[in-house]
């Protein structure tokens, strides 16, 4: 073979040796199909409206280093945290779509209420065990009732009625019935053992706290135990079940390696974010008399979920109701069965003693929530919707004043 051969022989397999080692990397991500690191940061930071919102992110990093108003750092934060719920469930769907079924689903399972683990850690290692504990719960009630309900009521002006995999439904509503009871049995356990106190604010009694530990611990340990089951089940087993109409694949707006990186940095980012606005609640709370219950039964988990909710609507609209199941009573299983239960176990492990009771009046109000849903979860029109959503507001209602 001449010399004068060796060059084009090496551009024809795409390794001339001139080219640089960046260059072949580009070159093996565009045969493979992958959009290139340009492309891929250009969707990520320009493919949403929500995105202008990312000008916060830095106004919440100033107000803190600046000490700003509380109600300004808290606000900040509040408004940055909104795009970055965005961001990271753009990446999680970017980097499931390089993955099979299987790992796509634990991915998404694992990410999908990423801020709300966050802001979970966050809460939990500045001691403010309410927060978390009324965080999580209005994350729960923020998908079954206002966003599941405003998914109704859409469909609703569309659609004269919705179905949808009943079975599927079903299932997972039984197991949103079975987190919802054991974070009765805590309540009824302390009620039992002190039955003359009262357990308004969740306060832990000395008597109980011991056993309350135990068992939400033990608890705790359990329900992770059934969401992995459930994983199985509805990723495996019975994934048919789960499955809605034949949708085209989407072509990916993102490298998985970009993707990557794009889910480690927005994470870190947001953890940040989360850090400063729960540092602000108690001074918010005392300063402008906003009760510290709504801020995070109301307040908190509409910034987590608020790209989630536009896109559970969107796919109402397009008659999408298996994935609109999937997102609502998904989520809040989620929350239930991995997201609380994994914060007691952080919580365990760091010496902070989060239990799984919460306050009388809120296991009430996750109990008749659960109920609602379990009774109209057969098929979908308006009527129901406003059912749902009227619950919600009737419950924001009740946490102002408390």
């Amino acid at each position: 073979m001449s010399a004068e051969s060796t060059p084009l022989l090496a551009r024809e397999n795409g390794t001339h040796p001139r080219r640089s080692f960046s260059h072949r990397v580009k070159a093996l991500i565009a045969a493979e199909g992958e959009p290139s690191w340009i492309q891929s940061y250009k969707h990520f930071l320009f493919g949403s409206y929500f995105n202008v919102l990312l000008l916060f992110v830095p106004l919440s990093f100033i107000s803190d280093a600046l000490n700003f108003d509380a109600a300004l750092r808290f606000s900040f934060s509040f408004l940055a945290i909104i795009p970055l719920a965005k961001l990271l469930g753009d990446a999680t769907e970017q980097m499931s779509a390089k993955l099979g079924p299987t790992l796509a689903g634990l991915l998404n399972a694992s990410f999908g209420n990423a801020v709300e683990i966050i802001v979970g850690i966050a809460a939990l290692f500045q001691n403010q065990l309410r927060i978390v504990q009324t965080s999580m719960l209005g994350s729960i009630l923020s998908n079954l009732l206002l966003v599941l309900g405003c998914s109704f009521l859409a469909a609703g002006f569309k659609f004269k009625e919705s179905n949808f995999q009943v079975t599927a439904a079903q299932a997972s509503s039984s197991l949103m019935t079975l987190a919802c009871i054991t974070l009765i049995i805590p309540a009824a356990y302390n009620f039992t053992i002190s039955p003359s106190n009262d357990t308004r604010f969740g306060t832990l009694f000395d008597a109980g706290e011991e056993g309350l530990l135990v068992i939400s611990r033990g608890t705790a340990l359990l329900l992770l135990g059934v969401y992995v089951a459930y994983l199985c089940f509805q990723l495996k087993t019975h994934a048919y079940l789960f499955e809605g109409e034949e949708q085209e694949p989407e072509e990916p707006k993102m490298s998985a390696v970009s993707a990557g990186v794009a889910l480690l940095g927005t994470t870190v980012v947001t953890s940040f974010c989360a850090d400063y606005l729960v540092a602000s609640i108690e001074e918010t709370a005392d300063r402008y008399s906003i009760p510290k219950p709504f801020i995070g039964l109301i307040l908190l988990p509409i910034v987590s979920n608020a790209a989630e909710h536009v896109t559970s609507v969107w796919m109402a609209m397009k008659g999408q109701m298996e994935l609109t199941i999937g997102i609502c009573v998904g989520s809040s299983i989620q929350i239930a069965t991995f997201v609380v239960p994994l914060l007691v176990i952080v919580g365990w492990i760091a010496g902070f003693n989060l239990t799984l009771f919460f306050a009388n009046f809120e296991t009430i109000t996750l109990f008749v929530s659960v109920f609602l849903v379990n009774t109209l979860i057969q098929q979908s029109n308006y009527m129901e919707g406003l059912m749902l959503v009227s619950l919600y507001f009737v419950i924001a209602l009740a946490f102002w004043v408390a």
